[in-house]
């Protein structure tokens, strides 16, 4: 079903898909961390990654919120719908972890009374600086409605995975979303796009706290493969044939 190779980036790579408008996106297991600093491999996460994704993705359509996917086409594979990526990437903090804690000088695990909605300019090179919205309608990276849309659904997803994660025990401390301009006969609409896996949440177990996300690759704390694979399985979501790359449509 794969076109020719649009894209290649840290975690994914894209494809032409079967039909016009259509994006074939490829789960790999590379690791990355500190914009790319550190580089390695986590077995399976690219097979973890795409069924809790495609989860997530569903549940979050059944709710209204519009999104790229379209569905799973194997183990390693979605097709998604071709969009504009809005150069922002919207990070959500529910509790003080990561960058924030440098920033402001909090405690890791400071519960923030409101959930806090962050916006950075997506470019690697500048490290993903943080921003403003006033900065997004400066530069013409987003108009007005389309700010409104993306603050509106970031909310929406925020307390749907709160929900989510805390019912098979897990708190969801940080996350991070990226939209898209998706083209339609009535005009143009922000989606909802790229993923939401264990790569971009951070995710403490309710009652030991104990890390079940990227960070414990950022860290060195070991058991990477295990923690992804927990996440699935409380998720319901384990493949029961195991991990192994398997590219045939399902």
């Amino acid at each position: 079903m794969r076109g020719k190779q649009l894209y290649e980036g840290k975690a994914k790579v894209l494809f032409e898909g079967p039909e016009a408008g259509t994006i074939i996106q490829y789960f790999k297991d590379d690791a990355t961390a500190f914009n790319a600093q550190k580089k390695g491999t986590i077995n399976g996460k690219g097979v973890i990654n795409n069924v809790i994704s495609e989860l997530i993705m569903l549940r979050l359509t059944e709710l209204g919120i519009p999104t790229h996917f379209i569905r799973r086409i194997n183990m390693r594979e979605q097709l998604v719908r071709s969009v504009e990526i809005v150069p922002l990437e919207v990070v959500v903090r529910n509790v003080a972890a990561g960058s924030i804690c440098k920033r402001l000088g909090l405690e890791e695990g400071d519960m923030l009374d409101e959930s806090l909605v962050e916006f950075c300019y997506k470019d690697d090179e500048l490290g993903d600086p943080l921003i403003a919205q006033e900065h997004a309608l400066a530069f013409g990276w987003a108009d007005e409605e389309e700010l409104d849309d993306i603050v509106h659904y970031t909310h929406r997803i925020n307390d749907f995975l709160r929900g989510l994660f805390f019912g098979i025990g897990l708190r969801l401390v940080d996350f991070k979303l990226e939209f898209g301009r998706l083209e339609t006969e009535e005009g143009t609409m922000i989606v909802l796009a790229d993923e939401i896996s264990p790569d971009s949440c951070r995710l403490w177990d309710v009652e030991t706290n104990e890390k079940m996300d990227k960070d414990r690759f950022r860290r060195d704390l070991g058991g990477i493969e295990e923690a992804y694979q927990e996440v699935a399985r409380r998720l319901g979501v384990l493949p029961k044939s195991g991990l192994q790359e398997d590219t045939t449509e399902d």
